[in-house]
């Protein structure tokens, strides 16, 4: 029994960051110095002689640039000025609600089994299964979009092996509750010496046994593409696949593979229930739009409203599997919160992943924005919602509006399983998975996840928080979810080209944060969604200066300020004061010197490649000249890849239309720079006036030694092609040639 202190604690603390009073200080003096920058190119507009007239064309180019960046500063602003930081209480939920607890429903995506193996698929879903929270009130769902037998029988083979482990992992507390995850990590460790632990030693010598003949089996199968026969006879459930034709032509595919009203088939090995498990492959016709990831969710949503009905929902993609058993549980101190909790509709946790190595090359754990940005817009009414380690709230997820009155009622939970055989409740269920069930209802407009856009999470939980429901984002020192970052640049560049461009199209939608949500979020939030919208916009500043000012280097032009100028100090300080800021967060969020350049290099790779394209297709999309697809990235990599990866060498190993514009500009720079070098050396008050142009373009040469590696140096197959090589030398030389003649 809780004493009444404990009955008036709230179930999480909200504490705000205690660098604000350090950083916003700083800001204001940046954006002093900012402003000095602007004077500088407003004034110095017609301080040009007849022979530079091309020279008022480029420095109009740089007032713009300049303008861009100085905006886009500000809009970032709103992710630094107002950190908090959320501290759930778990032992205090248990002490009020233990035996109150909601239905939870956890969500599983996948879309191609060769892109996302089966064995990776059904490692997620176990760690879901082994989640420290009332099995009996757990409920994990497996959609798949490529309706697949192999995966339908690699979950079938995870049921009978989740009667073993689940119980494993509850008895001995195991962290991670991925097995394949929790097997790597023991191999280091050795969580469980022989000698002091006989009992779990042996035991875990017989779990990772009957994990390596599933595996083994699955794999087999995956193999030859094909399920044993024993299995197939075995189970009735492989029958739906009679009328199978293809992935995207198919009836809807339903099992119930655990459930409680099953007491033969429900149980772990220790005889307590186990979490329902369901596979769901949903109704898919070529004549019908199926609108990918976000019509998946809409078909889980409504088949688990009929089967389990839990009022949280968590959803997660099929690499994420869970790291920390208490992340329900972090999740509901939050929504049962007596005193908040009721206007909260989801609570995000950071995506973070298990291989990123220790430098991160790719700068793939993107982490200014899960350690630092995200925090930022907590403190203006919730983050993105970002489609995948996140809990929703059923009501608001289904398109309910919030109000003042709106409470949530949790003790009054009702048992949702209707008593029915499950072969009525699979029957029963089937129609809310047709490719029908949709035309003229809500769905994907008013009702689940909104369709049109590639980040339709995104535009999903802004609709939500502009129905007036607020988010929550937490950071748990444990992470809560690990999955699969790409191990190539062409991945991080094509995965960033969607995340751009649908990032884009929301700024030009219906619920765009510009004019749609002004008044129904925050002024800080709006600012916020408006940073990531603009992502790819970016790239035209960002090329105009990776261009231009080294071209007017060959010309002995300068675009910015004397080193002996008074206005040479704006310049200074805002090189200095935000290279030397980005890196101290980037060292106390958790990276390295070498993690930050490498980010840096990322950050520029991004913004010259895959953003101009991103911006391309977005407006032949607005033209009506082209359609959004959906692209999966790959969760596998070859054996050499993966290698490299480890090793922090960059992978190119083909050809692209990015590579090839990189590449381009990298070489460019590398032309400028070294014809200039002799000049800066030679001319007597050449280095005061063209300072800062040599050291932009030296740093765009430094940044690019990676792809100078890749052109020329490297005999491996991951470095670029001959035929690029040649491409882009020619174009680069080209463009030196014709400016430093014209």
């Amino acid at each position: 029994m809780s004493n009444s202190g404990d009955e008036c604690s709230q179930l999480f603390e909200t504490t705000r960051g205690r660098g604000r009073f350090i950083y916003r200080p700083f800001a204001i003096s940046l954006f002093v110095a900012i402003c000095f920058i602007w004077a500088y190119r407003f004034t110095h507009i017609t301080t040009t002689t007849e022979e530079d007239t091309a020279k008022c064309w480029a420095w109009l180019g740089l007032l713009g640039a300049d303008l861009w960046f100085g905006f886009y500063w500000i809009l970032t602003q709103s992710l630094r000025w107002n950190l908090v930081f959320r501290q759930p209480f778990n032992a205090r939920l248990s002490q009020r609600y233990e035996d109150v607890l909601p239905a939870v429903d956890i969500f599983v995506c996948t879309a191609d089994p060769e892109i996302e193996p089966p064995m990776m698929v059904i490692n997620t879903v176990l760690s879901m299964m082994a989640y420290d929270y009332p099995a009996e009130k757990m409920s994990v769902y497996l959609s798949d979009d490529a309706g697949s037998e192999i995966t339908f029988y690699a979950l079938l083979e995870a049921a009978s092996f989740a009667k073993h482990w689940v119980p494993f992992c509850k008895r001995f507390k195991v962290e991670p509750r991925s097995p394949a995850a929790y097997f790597n990590s023991i191999i280091s460790t050795t969580a469980f010496p022989s000698d002091d632990h006989t009992e779990q030693a042996k035991e875990l010598a017989d779990i990772k046994k009957l994990y390596e003949e599933m595996e083994n089996r699955i794999e087999d199968a995956t193999k030859l593409n094909e399920v044993p026969k024993e299995a197939s006879l075995k189970h009735s459930g492989f029958s739906q696949w009679d009328s199978y034709s293809s992935r995207r032509d198919h009836d809807t595919i339903l099992q119930i593979l655990l459930h409680k009203n099953d007491p033969s088939n429900s149980k772990d090995v220790d005889g307590f229930v186990l979490p329902s498990l369901v596979y769901l492959a949903r109704e898919k016709r070529p004549q019908f739009p199926h609108n990918f990831k976000a019509g998946a969710m809409n078909s889980l949503l409504r088949v688990s409203s009929n089967i389990s009905k839990g009022k949280i929902i968590l959803n997660v993609d099929c690499d994420m599997y869970s790291n920390n058993s208490q992340s329900v549980r972090d999740a509901l101190c939050i929504f049962m919160d007596e005193e908040k909790g009721h206007e909260i509709a989801f609570v995000q946790f950071p995506q973070n992943f298990d291989n990123v190595t220790k430098n991160d090359l790719y700068g793939s754990a993107l982490l200014p924005i899960s350690e630092v940005e995200f925090h930022g817009v907590d403190g203006y009414g919730g983050p993105l919602y970002i489609g995948t380690g996140c809990f929703h709230k059923r009501d608001s997820f289904c398109g309910m509006k919030f109000s003042d009155e709106y409470r949530n009622d949790w003790k009054s939970e009702e048992n949702q399983f209707i008593e029915a055989t499950l072969k009525e409740l699979e029957e029963r269920s089937k129609p809310f998975a047709s490719c029908t069930y949709e035309q003229n209802t809500p769905w994907g407009k008013e009702m689940g996840l909104k369709y049109g856009c590639p980040v339709e999470d995104v535009i999903t939980g802004l609709s939500i928080q502009c129905q007036g429901w607020k988010s929550v984002y937490y950071n748990p020192p444990r992470k809560a979810f690990l999955g699969v970052a790409p191990t190539s640049l062409l991945q991080v560049l094509v995965q960033h080209k969607r995340w751009s461009e649908g990032q884009l199209q929301i700024l030009f939608s219906k619920y765009s944060p510009a004019w749609y949500a002004f008044g129904r979020i925050s002024l800080g939030l709006q600012m916020g969604y408006c940073t990531y919208n603009l992502w790819a916009p970016n790239c035209l500043a960002t090329l105009y200066y990776s261009i231009v000012p080294s071209l007017y280097l060959l010309k002995g032009i300068p675009l910015f300020p004397k080193m002996s100028s008074l206005w040479f100090i704006p310049f200074a300080y805002g090189i200095v004061g935000e290279t030397t800021y980005s890196l101290l967060e980037f060292i106390f969020s958790g990276g390295t010197f070498q993690g930050w350049w490498n980010d840096l290099r990322i950050w520029l790779y991004k913004r010259t490649s895959c953003y101009l394209f991103a911006c391309i297709d977005t407006i032949l999309k607005l033209l009506g000249f082209s359609d959004s697809a959906f692209t999966i990235t790959a969760k596998v990599s070859e054996e050499d890849v993966s290698k490299r990866h480890e090793k922090e060498i960059m992978e190119f190993g083909t050809s692209s239309s990015m590579f090839t514009l990189l590449a381009t500009l990298a070489l460019l720079n590398l032309f400028c720079f070294l014809s200039v070098l002799k000049d800066s050396v030679l001319s007597e008050g050449y280095l005061d006036k063209m300072v800062l142009q040599i050291m932009l373009c030296g740093f765009l040469v430094l940044i690019n030694l990676p792809l100078y590696q890749g052109l020329f140096l490297r005999k491996d197959k991951g470095r670029l092609p001959k035929t690029l090589a040649i491409k882009s030398t020619a174009l680069a030389l080209a463009v030196f040639a014709y400016f430093r003649s014209a």
